[in-house]
């Protein structure tokens, strides 16, 4: 009988990779009052980018960085300019909360979109489970009454979109291509593509804004260490719903930084959202468990 790991280091690095990536975010707030979102989406690719190098040196090395499937590696470095460019456009206006609340939607998108992505079969709970947390993003989009919609919601929705279909791409590159490929390509590619594309406007960087381009690359670094470790040594089932703590993070950061505290209808709608994430996950792991067939599985769940 095997001996079930021990899940504690697993788990502390996603809680330190979520508080992470919420002190990065918080630093890319920050920047996009100053900088254009394309810009932003460059600082934050190459800010990060020599930590990342350093760190595929020295597991592995750099072979392993040619062994690639070039063309879905494209794909994503695409994606990843689109989800950051259009993350910081919203936080010009959004509260970091509240941008969480919509970007939990992330989760169900990857569900949804592996039956056409993957042929991978989902059941009637799964879909309404996917159902219930859209209208959560309904009801977040909504947070003042002055109407349904807004250009910076729709733009963290975008960026939902684009993190789902990276993710599904990982799936397809995880079969042949090592971690460090993966992070270092779409890095690079995000750097690259982004500072392409934001040339000109490009703003020059203002001395006093150091320090934040440094926490960024820190803090970025840091959380993509943790992540990366945590899905590596631990079980999804048990480090996955750890990703919900950063509404926590995002509360704290919107009071203690700019004095912004969060709507209740806000707070609602992410736990619903996040509610649905978390079963999601649960409900994909029990699946897996039973190890049924297809043909079982769409009959079922």
């Amino acid at each position: 009988m095997t001996q079930p790991t021990d899940q504690r280091f697993p788990i502390i690095a996603m809680l330190v990779a979520v508080a992470s990536f919420g002190a990065m975010d918080a630093f890319l707030k920050l920047l996009a009052a100053h900088y254009p979102p394309l810009q932003i989406a460059a600082l934050r690719g190459w800010s990060s980018l020599p930590l990342i190098t350093l760190w595929v040196a020295m597991s592995g090395g750099f072979g392993q960085l040619l062994r690639v499937r070039w063309g879905l590696h494209l794909l994503r470095g695409v994606l990843g300019v689109l989800m950051l460019a259009s993350f910081s456009y919203a936080l010009i206006s959004l509260p970091l909360t509240e941008a969480y609340a919509l970007f939990f939607i992330a989760p169900l998108l990857i569900t949804a979109l592996s039956v056409p992505v993957l042929g991978e079969q989902v059941g009637w709970r799964r879909w309404l489970t996917i159902a219930i947390g859209i209208l959560g993003v309904v009801w977040v989009l909504r947070p003042s009454g002055e109407g349904m919609v807004s250009w910076a919601g729709l733009a963290v929705l975008l960026a939902a979109l684009g993190y789902a279909v990276s993710s599904l791409i990982v799936r397809v590159l995880g079969r042949t291509d090592s971690t460090q490929s993966m992070v270092f390509w779409v890095m690079a590619m995000l750097s690259v593509f982004a500072t392409a594309a934001a040339l000109p406007h490009w703003v020059s960087i203002d001395a006093a804004h150091l320090p934040w381009l440094l926490g960024l690359a820190i803090t970025g670094a840091l959380g993509q260490w943790g992540v990366t470790e945590a899905f590596r040594r631990g079980e999804a089932s048990i480090i996955a719903p750890l990703e919900y703590t950063a509404l926590g993070w995002g509360l704290i950061l919107d009071w203690f930084i700019w004095q912004v505290a969060a709507e209740a209808r806000t707070l609602y709608g992410a736990l619903v959202v996040a509610a649905c994430g978390i079963y999601l996950i649960y409900r994909e792991q029990q699946l897996k468990s039973a190890d049924r067939t297809p043909d079982q599985d769409a009959a079922s769940n």
